[in-house]
């Protein structure tokens, strides 16, 4: 009773700020439909329908447990939408490897994370490939030199590539591609190493992709190839130019937010536009004093924001940025507040009802931790008697305020995504977004309206004056010592208990909203205490990694590159993977990795006898990749046996041979060879005790066994994992 009391006037103090807290609901449903194994059935579909509408009655009909049953209608809304969205967006995905020709309509040119210029096709056609199981939309890097032809949207080329269906996540809990690709409708990846050619120009006709383009190729004749690339970049969305160490030093200087058409850019345009449409309009006495002003100036803001939304390519970043500056319009013509919680709240619904796979996006939880985060702050210091200060006190006090705030709202989720943090961030950005506001953005929009009158360039001179200036400090922050510090990937507890404190610091009113910082202290501490898996298998079974006193240390030198550089990644190692391939001399107490030729070059594959697995109490691991290792492990067996407890990772399908001693001895020990990891994915290994430790199955059964190992499944029965 007191609970149910307590609980009662703990909602009613809220004083209707309870309405930010319908995107939160909204959003734990479509996280739990990530969490599961599987899509909900038919069945389970229709119970869920049910209950949605019993908990619709329940929230009209109770009293005290009233908004306990609205929430769980909106969280189940959320859930049954996401399932709408997946089965929307299912398209064919390639289900084996392919190499043959490919041709269709370029929809986008960018850059892979190598540097290389990657083209995604639309409506491909493949050769020998039926059109019902040809992937909607495939990509791939064009590895050739390509002097001849600088592909651009619209056109229609053809190519000899070498395709594979979207690969997994590279561990457990890790950035799952695979489902990135599916709901972009992308069913296959792959790479063309002959020259691209081009069956026929864009269509004729004005298009927005022929302006874009026409833009693109006006900024890089005005400005340099440096500054015209990131100039691109910024009004056109093309990327596709920047020089890649310009990219690096934006990146390990916390300014690579500058390059993505987001929040940052739509406000400033949106800003500068409002802005400079109501004082025109002042100007004019006559209309200032009959005519709402501010309406009209709303207008024209929107106006340039959806002008600037086709213009970019409309992107999913852009897409949020833009519904996020439509409602803050909306509010300015309704005359209401128009950056408050509750149009923060709106502009989240819209964004998760439209793509609602975006709450697993970083971006997606940089730009609303951020805006939040500044709206609560703001919200706070409005009381300060500051009004009478000097406008540059209250410019520069607004400028470091609201860098520093933005600042330790992402850093969290921008170090869980990149494991990286930045010490000298704050001071990079504070050097830099103010000249993107007062310089960058403002000549651009002049730019684009001088072209008509042939005086673009002087628009486009000011632009690079403020890109020098920003890419100077980028260049300079990121030089600095110590100036970059890498951290490892959050477990998914931590992760989830950061979320929440940070929900509640920002959304619960009263002294409640401290609770929240007490729990994202603690889900730091956890995060900061948390272990690395003790053994990553690639899904692929060709590279495996083992955590030593020094660090993971990995089966393969070369190749992998992708793979290894993730997993170093998340174990917050900033070592290069010929450095960790080197750790397989550091031994463990209980597990020894036998060294086969591709381990230890130095080793001869003619003298496989000289292979020795000493045990002294050690488990033994096995990685085999061809089929003279996968020899050389079995002849070792054979002599040695298998015991239980020993790993065997196997690239190549494996057979447990003919010899039925061997084959008992190879039942004892757990096997993962090509056949097993393509049901699994990528598999992640924790070493406990042997006397207390279990084996839980990995295709999501739930089975257990008594092993020294606990393997952690990768959810690859999910709906996109499937063919």
């Amino acid at each position: 009773m007191h609970i149910s009391a307590g609980l009662k006037s703990a909602i009613l103090a809220q004083d209707g700020a309870l309405f930010p807290w319908v995107p939160v609901a909204f959003g734990c449903g479509i996280g739990v439909f990530f969490a599961l194994d599987a899509p909900p059935s038919g069945t389970a579909r229709a119970a869920l329908s049910l209950l949605l509408m019993a908990c619709i009655v329940l929230a009209w009909r109770l009293h005290v447990a009233r908004w306990f049953a609205l929430a769980c209608a909106i969280g189940l809304a959320g859930f049954l939408w996401m399932d709408l969205r997946s089965d929307y967006v299912n398209a064919p995905r390639l289900a084996k490897p392919y190499y043959g020709a490919v041709s269709g309509r370029v929809v986008l040119v960018d850059r892979s994370a190598a540097g290389t210029l990657r083209l995604t096709l639309e409506n491909p056609v493949m050769a020998g490939q039926p059109p019902a199981q040809t992937p909607h939309r495939l990509r791939f890097s064009m590895q050739a030199a390509q002097s001849f032809l600088s592909p651009r949207a619209g056109q229609f080329v053809s190519a000899t590539v070498w395709m594979a269906p979207p690969s997994g996540a590279v561990e457990p809990g890790g950035f799952d591609f695979q489902r990135h690709a599916y709901f972009s409708r992308i069913g296959a990846t792959g790479y063309s190493r002959v020259p691209v050619l081009a069956l026929r120009a864009p269509r004729a006709g004005p298009s927005v992709a022929g302006l874009r383009q026409g833009i693109t190729d006006h900024i890089l004749t005005q400005l340099a190839p440096r500054l015209g690339g990131v100039a691109a970049a910024l009004m056109t969305g093309d990327r596709s130019g920047i020089l890649p160490k310009d990219l690096r030093a934006l990146r390990r200087s916390n300014l690579a937010h500058l390059l993505a058409i987001s929040g940052l850019h739509m406000g400033l345009l949106a800003a500068v536009s409002f802005a400079a449409a109501r004082f025109g309009l002042c100007l004019m006495s006559g209309v200032a004093l009959r005519h709402p002003v501010k309406r009209y100036a709303a207008i024209v803001a929107l106006m340039v924001a959806t002008g600037y939304l086709l213009l970019s390519g409309a992107s999913i970043a852009t897409q949020r940025a833009y519904i996020m500056a439509l409602v803050a319009l909306v509010a300015v013509l309704l005359e209401r507040q128009a950056f408050s919680m509750r149009a923060l709240a709106v502009a989240a619904l819209i964004v998760l009802g439209v793509r609602p796979e975006s709450l697993l996006s970083v971006g997606f939880q940089m730009s609303f931790a951020a805006t939040g985060a500044l709206i609560a702050v703001f919200e706070a210091l409005r009381h300060l008697p500051l009004q009478r200060a000097h406008w540059v006190f209250r410019w520069a006090a607004g400028v470091v305020v609201s860098s520093a705030v933005a600042g330790l709202a992402t850093a969290p989720f921008s170090a869980a995504s990149f494991n990286i943090l930045v010490p000298f961030g704050l001071l990079a950005n504070l050097l830099a977004v103010p000249m993107m506001g007062l310089l960058v953005m403002p000549a651009a929009l002049a730019a684009l309206l001088l072209w008509p009158l042939g005086l673009s360039f002087v628009g486009f001179w000011v632009m690079g004056l403020g890109l020098r200036w920003i890419l100077g400090v980028a260049h300079w922050v990121s030089g600095l010592e110590g100036g970059l510090r890498h951290v490892p990937a959050p477990p998914a507890a931590a992760m989830l208990a950061l979320c929440f404190g940070f929900l509640v610091l920002l959304l619960w009113q009263g002294r409640g909203r401290w609770l929240g910082g007490g729990v994202l202290l603690m889900a730091l501490v956890v995060w900061a205490n948390s272990p690395r898996p003790d053994l990553l298998i690639a899904e692929n079974g060709r590279l495996v990694g083992l955590m030593t006193p020094e660090g993971r240390a990995l089966s393969r030198s070369r190749g992998q590159g992708f793979i290894a550089a993730a997993w170093l990644q998340n174990d917050g190692d900033a070592a290069h993977q010929e450095v960790a391939a080197a750790r397989l001399t550091s031994l463990r107490d209980d597990i020894y990795v036998v060294p086969l030729p591709i381990m230890q070059p130095a080793h001869s594959l003619a003298q496989p006898a000289d292979h020795a697995a000493p045990r002294h109490g050690h488990a033994l691991l096995w990685h085999v990749s061809n089929k003279a290792e996968l020899a050389i492990m079995l002849e070792m067996l054979a002599r040695e046996g298998c015991r239980p407890g020993d790993i065997i990772v196997s690239a190549l399908p494996f057979g447990r041979g003919a010899d039925p001693a061997l084959a008992r001895s190879l039942a004892k020990c757990r096997i993962f060879d090509a056949d097993s990891l393509a049901r699994t994915g990528a598999l992640s290994v924790s070493i406990r005790s042997p006397e207390k430790a279990e084996w839980l199955r990995a295709d999501g059964a739930g089975g257990r066994y008594p092993t020294p190992y606990i393997i952690r499944q990768s959810r690859s029965a999910r709906r996109w994992h499937q063919p």
